[in-house]
């Protein structure tokens, strides 16, 4: 495999609370994103994982303080002056959000919310610009792209909404998307074709992709790899194959059996809630919610322990191991 586009190391992250005391919002995230790769993060709201793609960005909220490395490419991007982030926010690294109606400007044309991009990074033309901004809607499938750009958001639907935001971050030509729930406003025939999409687009511009989510479900169908977190540090790391398939850590466990199955309704949910900020229980933070928990959980946190090639869990039980298959635990 290429060498990683995005390396995130020891990343930390922490915010100002009302008392004035610094409360961990991250804490200690390791992951990277290669090209043409789809990398997932999942986890409950909370988790840590739109804060993580922010700091990735420089966009956390002011008196945010962080610490750890992050690398774009190789160069250290992580506490760059803002003057400097802001030439690598839309030309390296673009965002789509979750909601379309507030990632697209309702005042403005479609065609100017993806020209400016192209101007003000790259130094095309007008005429030029128009031209490849047609392009990109016609790349994300929008019916007649040209008459398209005269429109405005409100004129379109919320599937074809989310399809002119994703051509918009694509405008500059970044080398990773960084995608945060893109399809949760949306119905499940619309975040199928959104997910195709996002998976064609990789693959035909080499893009890198992180997707991040709650539901398992969305990067079954095109994620490589997987991240769960919980309360701010990751939990399990794997193929989707292996996580999906076969999960170590009860939380993933617990995601899983929280999917509706076979169509249905029926649905196990996780008991309690997410920790909130700043009361993130001692040693391992689900155990006052697992049901394999012990007396040792509550004690250190479990590092992350290479269980197999290229797969993790931080889980001192692991409940899941079945007796049969030999297990060799790397520090």
């Amino acid at each position: 495999m290429s060498a990683p586009l995005l390396e995130v190391e020891g990343l930390r992250v922490r915010l100002p609370s009302r008392s004035g005391a610094m409360l961990p919002a991250v804490d200690g995230v390791d992951l990277a994103v290669h090209p043409g790769e789809v990398l997932g993060v999942a986890g409950e709201s909370g988790s840590g994982k739109t804060m993580t793609a922010l700091a990735t960005l420089g966009l956390l909220p002011h008196g945010a303080r962080t610490e750890g490395s992050i690398r774009l490419a190789g160069r250290e991007i992580l506490g760059l002056p803002d003057k400097q982030l802001r030439s690598v926010r839309g030309r390296e690294v673009a965002m789509v959000a979750q909601d379309p109606r507030t990632a697209l400007h309702p005042m403005l044309s479609v065609e100017r919310q993806l020209t400016e991009h192209l101007r003000h990074h790259h130094g095309v033309g007008k005429k030029a610009a128009r031209e490849e901004a047609a392009e990109l809607l016609d790349q994300v499938r929008i019916p007649d792209p040209r008459a398209a750009l005269a429109r405005y958001p409100h004129e379109f639907s919320g599937g074809m909404r989310q399809r002119i935001a994703i051509a918009s971050a694509l405008a500059a030509r970044p080398s990773l998307l960084i995608a945060d729930e893109p399809t949760t406003a949306l119905d499940v025939t619309v975040q199928a074709g959104i997910l195709r999409l996002l998976d064609r687009l990789r693959r035909e511009r080499g893009l890198a992709v992180l997707i991040i989510t709650h539901d398992l479900g969305v990067l079954s169908s095109i994620a490589d790899r997987l991240v769960v977190m919980y309360a701010g540090r990751v939990v399990e790391t794997g193929s989707t194959a292996d996580v999906l398939g076969s999960p170590r850590h009860p939380y993933t466990r617990g995601l899983l059996d929280a999917l509706p199955e076979g169509g249905t309704t029926t649905m196990r949910p996780i008991p309690g809630s997410p920790p909130a900020l700043g009361a993130v229980p001692a040693g391992c933070a689900f155990h006052p919610r697992c049901a394999h928990a012990r007396e040792g959980c509550a004690g250190e946190v479990p590092p992350l322990l290479q269980i197999a090639p290229g797969r993790a869990t931080a889980c001192p039980v692991d409940p899941f191991v079945r007796p049969d298959v030999p297990v060799e635990v790397r520090a």
